[in-house]
């Protein structure tokens, strides 16, 4: 197995148990990726699609590599996970984002004496400070045969709080006196602490499941998954437009179960157009797909996603102090998680016009 397998698996399992103690994702955009009829988890694109991206909070996953915040890039081999819109309360870029009160340029923008709150794992340790611990990715596996171990933040990634109360922790367990659980916590931020004054179980929204920017067919939409979606000469095609085109991704016009888990409507190929003639492109693909087809309009194309994604990736870590970022589709393609969207990283993301980015912050105000 090649490292870069390594880290897929880390992300995809560190996701998977993170999502359990975290609020789902609001609505997307374009659309969420789809299984097919090989039954594979949410958020998993189909095999000939060719790009995979880190999300943020993709199925709500968020993932960054143990110590110092490491990056984890896609590259042109990887698969695409399609992401969309959040709303600002939930974590992403809104439409438009209009006045915001107190001088603040984005909704989620957070200062020091700002009401917030997080969702997630609090360790207790004996003679130590109560932390909530950032969800980051270990690199290390778990070491067989020694039984539980006490839980603990990876380095770097605790924040301090104050005023939790630690036996009310949903999911409770204690390992050699460090006591461990999960929570929903508010109350004031003070920079690099923070002083709770309110707990209860982790917030879990309702997830709308995925939806397809385009008006269903004559007859409606074809039943059932396809695999068979992405034929050769849909992905030259697709590929050979990059400046035109965004990449492929799968939606469904069918809300998610309650509760979560996999859509049983129809999975639909969705073709972002950014330039270009949209009713040409629409003819020239037809044919090609023998299944759903949405041909939609959205604002930037891959050239131009890439090239974003660069450009958060040259933002030093220290200020933007990010957990996950990457490129993805429609109309808020850049995807990114971070601690917390403070003045500093306001600062250094606004160039890039925060109508191109879904942001998810662990560290959110209340609203």
């Amino acid at each position: 197995m090649s490292p870069s397998d390594e880290v897929d698996d880390l992300l995809t399992k560190a996701g998977a148990n993170w999502r359990a103690s975290q609020p789902s994702p609001p609505e997307p955009d374009l659309s969420r990726i789809v299984p097919t009829k090989k039954a594979r988890p949410w958020g998993v694109p189909a095999k000939k699609a060719r790009r995979w991206v880190v999300p943020a909070l993709a199925a709500a996953s968020v993932a960054a590599i143990a110590t110092a915040a490491l990056i984890v890039l896609p590259d042109k081999h990887q698969h695409s996970v399609a992401q969309g819109k959040q709303s600002a309360t939930q974590g992403g870029a809104p439409t438009s984002l209009g006045a915001i009160a107190g001088g603040r340029k984005h909704p989620l923008q957070v200062r020091i004496g700002d009401r917030v709150q997080v969702d997630g794992q609090v360790v207790a340790a004996p003679g130590k400070p109560v932390v909530y611990c950032f969800p980051v990715v270990t690199s290390l596996p778990a070491i067989v045969g020694q039984g539980p171990q006490p839980a603990k933040c990876e380095q770097g990634a605790e924040l301090p709080v104050t005023g939790v109360d630690v036996d009310r922790l949903s999911d409770l367990s204690t390992v050699q006196g460090v006591k461990a659980g999960f929570a929903h916590l508010e109350g004031i931020w003070g920079g690099d602490k923070f002083t709770v004054d309110k707990q209860g179980p982790v917030v879990r929204a309702a997830d709308p499941g995925p939806k397809v920017p385009c008006a269903a067919p004559p007859g409606g939409w074809k039943p059932g998954y396809s695999d068979d979606l992405v034929t050769p000469a849909v992905a030259a095609f697709v590929d050979g437009r990059p400046n035109q085109l965004q990449e492929l991704s799968f939606g469904s016009p069918t809300a998610l179960p309650a509760g979560g888990g996999t859509p049983g409507g129809p999975s639909v190929l969705i073709i972002g157009v950014a330039h270009g003639d949209l009713a040409q492109i629409r003819q020239l693909l037809t044919p090609l797909v023998k299944g759903n087809l949405c041909v939609t309009r959205v604002k930037l194309s891959k050239t131009e996603v890439d090239k974003l994604r660069d450009q958060v990736g040259a933002i030093p870590p220290s200020v933007l102090r990010p957990l996950s970022y990457g490129g993805s589709v429609g109309n808020h393609p850049i995807n990114i998680t971070l601690r917390i969207l403070d003045d500093k990283a306001v600062t250094a993301l606004e160039p890039l016009g925060f109508d191109n980015l879904t942001i998810t912050p662990i560290v959110r105000p209340v609203n």
